[in-house]
């Protein structure tokens, strides 16, 4: 008996599967095993359960966070294909486009860090060239426990790791991103991947099985057994046990993933492509239902076709296995050879594995056997879907009494913002992005360490500014307002650079939706989104669910990641945070009031979030964001930032550290000096302005009814901010840029 048949003899019968209920081991429901079976009129073999089982993982169908994704607006003048496809694509004008997608590896990073990144970073890839787009930048959204935590400075430095060691091998750069620490995400680490790409529009592509008969063709290198129930394991809570589930995490190759890029955007050129998809999660499987339900037929598939790496892979195998750089693709008879040319020539792996069938169900044949036979529309349109109970926690009601500013008034002003400085979460990342290439390619304009990376659109003055924001903290503390100012400060950060917002990306990151306080956060969370994506004319245009991110403390903080593109219509406009010439003039634009909640001066010195966050209110928010534009588009602006964590002490010393130019600064305020200094009040940016244009920033500003207040002057090398004339914060730039830089270490331990 060959080792194949060894295997296949092991696997439980269907009568097994139903009696022993192994089906729940996939985390298949014994309500959804029956429907299962009443949708396939007999009891599923142990292949055919596989399958439904990571078609109907949340990872996959999002069955349990569907009702929540239909409150976003998915549509705009400039949106040309929203989600259900492998990214979203937005217009920039002349006949070309962007686009972009987040996507998260948190559970295999919490087992297998390196790889795990890694290989996130490879899928989101694929999800942006299998549209037909060529990768143009990648950024990150990170968050750990306490970096003091051994663990912890493993996962870190592992996670950079990958990042860098898939994107700087494949010749993309990494060019923004954004690294927080808590002790909320301990032994759960989120790691979410954004890719952004460009297109013409006559090039976009879709994952559509079409034309019946027409062949279908597996590229990339040969299957294995890694990354097997990757999405059933994305799909439930991290555990003692999850540490031995390393064989789901892929194994990633950027050198391969190179060569399958290049080779398809040839194919994609040579417009002989009816439908191409990446196997991301649930490999063979997802890609082959997906493309086959969008079209509305069926398709055969033939294992026995399938390139092996391992020897006698079963059917159960080659069909959930997620081994990385494979892509699925459709093209007419007539063009096999000349996409076979093509890939031979590249030296990629182009094998014909099926073909499409008109019958709408998928068939999968082995060793002259069918092994599986599913409905398809079954497999991607019938799971069911759970609108699970919400219920407020009770933490949320005591929070509303606490009175956050109510904190004893800090006298050492200038120990108070070394403190934030020197939290992890605020201080310099070039440990990290220095383990970046983000000058490959040459057109980063904006490297990291700005409000928001900008790269070139090539052949044009244009430019894409994008980013990454969320404050979990905030969320923790009122999930609907919370959820608004990740996308509002992810605008800010935009028009900070100079761009209009286009559109977002979300990744909602949440604890198990079967604990009701946590679904009640998901559904605040997306409220306050939905509600500023509107207002704010940024639609969503696609994204991702991680939930069951939990450890044996309970749920992470709710962290719905937003990544935001934006179009700089000339160079000309591109702005970065930091101060440029001595004599330009400081001008806060913006209203502060004592808001501590969520805040790092809170963090620093409590060691918890408390009360509510800032409030935000999204017209204000809008009529700044159009003033600051519309003054950056009239050349008045030499420097913008957003203020965020640590509020303006942080976001002055922020804008001196750039070219080393301090500034002298006296705050007018009915504020306690630490609250105005350290609230982190939303709708507030630091610009500096030349003296020459100056007085037109201010008339413009008070013009357009937004509140301002000149504050100082840049000059010197020191730092000394007053509030009411009276001594506030003085000290060197050099030396607060030391405490900011040496926070996290250049070598983790």
């Amino acid at each position: 008996m060959t080792q194949q048949s060894t295997a296949k003899a092991l696997e439980p019968t269907a009568e097994q599967i139903a009696e022993q209920k192994i089906y729940q081991q996939f985390g298949v429901t014994d309500h959804e095993y029956e429907l299962i079976c009443g949708f396939m009129g007999r009891q599923p073999n142990y292949t055919e359960i596989g399958v439904f089982s990571v078609m109907w993982s949340e990872h996959c169908s999002y069955k349990n966070s569907k009702p929540i994704l239909k409150k976003f607006p998915i549509t705009g003048p400039k949106v040309l294909m929203g989600p259900g496809e492998g990214a979203g694509i937005v217009d920039i004008g002349d006949n070309q486009a962007v686009v972009f997608k987040i996507e998260s590896h948190n559970h295999p990073s919490a087992v297998e860090p390196y790889q795990g990144a890694a290989t996130g970073v490879g899928g989101i890839i694929r999800d942006i060239f299998s549209m037909g787009a060529r990768p143009v930048a990648l950024l990150n959204s990170l968050r750990f426990g306490r970096l003091e935590s051994d663990r912890v400075k493993y996962l870190f430095e592992h996670v950079v790791g990958g990042i860098a060691g898939y994107g700087n091998c494949i010749g993309i750069p990494t060019v923004a991103g954004e690294v927080m620490f808590d002790e909320s995400y301990e032994g759960n680490p989120l790691v979410n991947a954004m890719c952004v790409g460009l297109i013409d529009h006559d090039k976009i592509q879709r994952g559509v099985a079409m034309g019946v008969g027409n062949p279908v063709f597996y590229v990339g290198p040969a299957t294995g057994r890694d990354g097997i129930h990757g999405a059933t394991f994305a799909s439930v809570e991290l555990s003692e046990e999850s540490e031995e589930k390393r064989t789901a995490v892929q194994v990633g190759d950027p050198f391969m993933e190179k060569l399958v890029m290049e080779s398809t955007l040839e194919l994609i050129d040579s417009g002989i492509v009816l439908g191409i998809q990446d196997m991301g999660a649930a490999g063979l499987t997802c890609s082959s239902a997906e493309m086959a339900s969008k079209a509305g037929n069926g398709l055969e598939l033939y294992l026995d076709e399938v390139p092996q790496r391992e020897e006698g892979m079963t059917p159960y195998e080659m069909m959930l296995s997620e081994s990385q750089e494979r892509m699925l693709f459709v093209v007419a008879p007539e063009h096999e050879a000349q996409a076979r040319e093509i890939f031979e020539r590249w030296g990629v792996i182009c094998a014909k594995v099926g073909k499409v069938t008109d019958d709408g169900r998928l068939r999968l044949f082995h060793q002259g056997e069918q092994v599986a036979d599913m409905p398809v529309k079954a497999l991607v349109d019938e799971c069911p879907v759970y609108s699970k109970p919400s219920q407020e926690p009770a933490s949320y009601a005591a929070s509303a009494s606490i009175d956050t500013a109510a904190f004893e008034e800090i006298t050492d002003l200038t120990g108070a913002l070394k403190d934030v400085l020197g939290s992890p979460t605020v201080a310099s990342k070039e440990w990290v992005y220095r383990q970046y290439d983000y000058m490959v390619r040459t057109g980063t304009a904006v490297p990291p360490g700005s409000d928001a990376a900008v790269v070139l659109v090539p052949g044009t003055r244009k430019a894409l500014a994008m980013t990454t924001d969320c404050n979990g903290r905030y969320v923790y503390l009122d999930p609907e307002v919370g959820g608004a100012i990740a996308v509002a400060e992810a605008a800010r950060n935009i028009v900070c650079s100079g761009a209009q917002p286009l559109a977002i990306t979300d990744n909602l990151n949440f604890g198990s939706p079967e604990k009701p306080e946590v679904f009640w956060q998901l559904e605040k969370s997306a409220d306050g989104m939905s509600e500023a994506c509107r207002v704010l004319e940024t639609p969503v245009i696609g994204g991702n669910v991680s939930l069951y991110n939990e450890n044996a403390k309970g749920a992470i903080y709710p962290t719905p990641v937003i990544g935001m593109v934006g179009l700089i219509d000339d160079i000309d406009f591109i702005t970065t945070q930091e101060f440029k010439r001595a004599g330009d003039s400081v001008i806060l634009i913006g209203e502060t009031r004592a808001e501590f909640g969520g805040s790092e001066l809170q963090q620093v010195r409590g060691g918890k979030a408390e009360g509510r966050p800032p409030a935000l209110d999204l017209a204000v928010e809008k009529t700044l964001l159009d003033a600051v534009q519309a003054a950056i588009r009239a050349g008045l602006v030499a420097s913008a930032h957003d203020l965020s964590e640590g509020g303006l002490a942080t976001a002055l010393a922020e804008a001196s550290f750039g070219r080393g130019l301090g500034a002298r600064v006296d705050v007018a305020t009915d504020l306690r000096p630490d609250h105005a200094l350290f609230s982190e009040s939303q709708s507030r940016i630091l610009l500096s302005a030349s003296p020459e244009r100056k007085g037109e920033l201010l008339a413009l500003l008070a013009e357009r009814g937004v509140p301002h207040a000149e504050i100082g002057t840049v000059g010197g090398e020191e730092l000394d901010i007053r509030v009411n004339g009276k001594p506030g914060v003085k000290a060197a730039v050099a030396e607060l840029r030391s405490v900011w830089k040496e926070a996290i270490p250049c070598r983790m331990k």
